[in-house]
């Protein structure tokens, strides 16, 4: 048996209909309680509890096809994770070029991952939102965004336009006006609010 075989034969058990989908439910509902302390500082036990019951709750009805058509949780979530994937893969591939070429890129409080961390929760809601089917009208001028191929290429495009201005772009001399403060502002305002 290879291992194509044991994930077919786990995925006949139902690993991405309902395993994979409860664990991931489970834990991040799991750690929100654990960092937000809701009930206390250790009450672990009723944060497993509660966990377990919303990740249940979501699949459950997914087994027994009791969600409405074009509603159901987990099939939005089976659609959207692999696209969402493509997006953090594309920043770590932008962040290792930057790396390998021997640039070093101070993330923590620069306005950079304030405008990373805005373009991916753009992205992210946007590709969860036509998972769910929320933006099915798109108009015609658009429309070439529904390609695979053409996502693809401005994926490419990006991760490359990007490492060319954070290779290319000159250090800001003290006391000069770049022109561009509020935008440098809103990145680290949109950083530090991730922080908070």
């Amino acid at each position: 048996m290879d291992f194509v075989q044991v994930i077919n034969t786990l995925e006949g058990f139902g690993l991405t209909d309902a395993l994979l989908p409860f664990l991931l439910i489970f834990t991040l509902i799991f750690a929100i309680l654990q960092k937000v302390k809701i009930f206390g500082a250790d009450k672990k036990n009723i944060n497993v509890i509660i966990s377990l019951i919303m990740g249940l709750l979501v699949v459950i009805p997914h087994v027994t096809q009791s969600y409405p058509p074009g509603q159901d949780v987990v099939e939005i979530m089976n659609n959207a994770i692999p696209n969402v994937s493509i997006v953090v893969v594309a920043i770590l591939m932008v962040l290792i070029l930057i790396g390998v070429l021997g640039k070093r890129v101070e993330l923590g409080d620069s306005s950079l991952s304030g405008w990373i961390a805005f373009i991916a929760f753009l992205a992210v809601g946007f590709i969860f939102g036509r998972a769910a089917g929320w933006f099915t009208y798109m108009p015609n001028w658009l429309r070439f965004l529904d390609d695979p191929e053409t996502q693809a290429l401005l994926v490419v495009l990006l991760v490359f336009g990007i490492l060319i201005w954070l290779v290319t772009k000159e250090p800001k001399k003290p006391g000069k006006s770049s022109g561009g403060e509020g935008l440098d502002k809103f990145g680290k305002e949109f950083g530090k609010l991730l922080k908070s």
